[in-house]
């Protein structure tokens, strides 16, 4: 562990505390969870610190969000990711997904077509759907690799895609959930070009840029290859803080930011509370030493499962993850669907994972394993058991 004051092994309890992860199965107080995107760890110790000083007040109305708040997001992606934001076209809301939304809303219309890189983050199927536009699949071409698989992008059919004038808006995941693909400078910078020469917006969602792997590319805030792309930032994935509830719209001019601040409120999206804020100013001022820590404990839970799989289930290749905590699974070999394996998983081995189906491929399952080593293995034993 890179810091001794952070314990990440810590076999934290979350059942019986509200948790949609922990308490989704009713009174199962046997299933270990691995499916949806929260981690099993405290978040880093100045946030907690920050939280309990703002609890002291006992007060707890409505909230302004001061320059302060804005300084610490300029300066945590200035010095980290060397990307100069105005504080001025900044957009504060609830989170990445609402904010997804608004953003679709404003910036095309009904019938139009949003462009995704498939498979992808299911909630962006549903935002379109929700704004009555048309999902518009780019997927995404599988490599086979030495060590399992990986993607790249299909210029060619993007190209396509964006070319035809119905399609006006292209949905963006940097990194890349749920494969973990970080893209390169020469990858954003080709997707950039495509989308200028037929005019397509492009909306990066960002929310996994502080999760990337210690020996992985460096993530590239994809504004500063697109001034005219929105993207979409929070701390809650990689501080643990999604029930904070906070999340900023970066706007690259006025136009755009007011044509959605004006879908923010008409979502009824547009106030935040106050924990958030302190949240985020916590995570982004004090938390780097954590996060640092935090990462290289992820990726050493990345490698044991994937040693795990390469030697009880070599005919299931992991994708060769450079980010997040989520593994994503090839199980077409056990001929059957992700949907199926997940209730198998669930009944025979009490370990509940996500079904690749909600991310448009049944051919995969995704593996959260962001939680304290001994879970991690206890649910790994677990699947080795059953006979696939």
């Amino acid at each position: 562990m890179s810091d001794i004051n952070f314990d990440f092994d810590e076999l934290t309890e979350r059942r019986l505390s509200g948790s949609m992860k922990w308490d989704s199965e009713g009174d199962a107080s046997d299933i270990i969870p691995l499916w949806v995107a929260d981690m099993d760890f405290r978040t880093a110790p100045s946030i907690t610190s920050a939280l309990l000083r703002r609890v002291e007040t006992g007060i707890f109305g409505y909230t302004h969000v001061a320059p302060d708040y804005y300084k610490a997001i300029l300066n945590w992606f200035g010095n980290r990711h060397h990307w100069d934001i105005n504080s001025r076209r900044i957009i504060y809301t609830s989170g990445v997904v609402p904010a997804i939304s608004a953003i679709i809303k404003a910036l095309t219309n009904p019938g139009k077509g949003v462009i995704l890189q498939t498979p992808a983050y299911n909630c962006f199927f549903s935002s379109i759907r929700n704004n009555k536009c048309n999902i518009v699949e780019n997927p995404l071409k599988r490599m086979d690799t030495a060590t399992g698989f990986t993607y790249k992008l299909d210029f060619e059919n993007l190209a396509m895609l964006a070319a035809r004038p119905e399609n006006t808006l292209l949905i963006l995941c940097n990194p890349h959930n749920p494969s973990g693909r970080v893209w390169s400078r020469e990858e954003l910078t080709e997707i950039c070009r495509i989308c200028r020469e037929n005019g397509v917006r492009v909306v990066s969602d960002e929310i996994h840029c502080e999760l990337v792997h210690p020996d992985a590319p460096e993530y590239i805030p994809y504004a500063t290859i697109d001034p005219d792309a929105v993207v979409c930032t929070s701390p809650s994935k990689a501080f643990n803080t999604a029930g904070l509830q906070i999340a900023n719209i970066i706007c690259p001019d006025e136009e755009s930011q007011l044509r959605i601040d004006r879908a923010i409120n008409d979502n009824e999206v547009c106030d935040v509370n106050p924990f958030g804020i302190v949240g985020l100013k916590a995570a982004y001022n004090e938390g780097g030493k954590w996060l640092d820590a935090l990462n290289d404990y992820l990726y050493g839970n990345y490698k044991l499962l994937r040693n795990f799989f390469s030697q009880r289930f070599p005919q299931l290749p992991v994708c060769d993850s450079q980010s997040t905590y989520l593994a994503w699974i090839y199980i077409r070999p056990l001929g059957m669907s992700a949907d199926d394996l997940r209730d198998i998983l669930l009944r025979e081995a009490r370990v509940r994972v996500a079904s690749g189906s909600s991310y448009g491929d049944p051919d995969y399952i995704r593996i959260n394993y962001a939680c304290p080593r001994a879970r991690l293995l206890e649910a790994l034993e677990r699947i080795g058991k059953i006979n696939l």
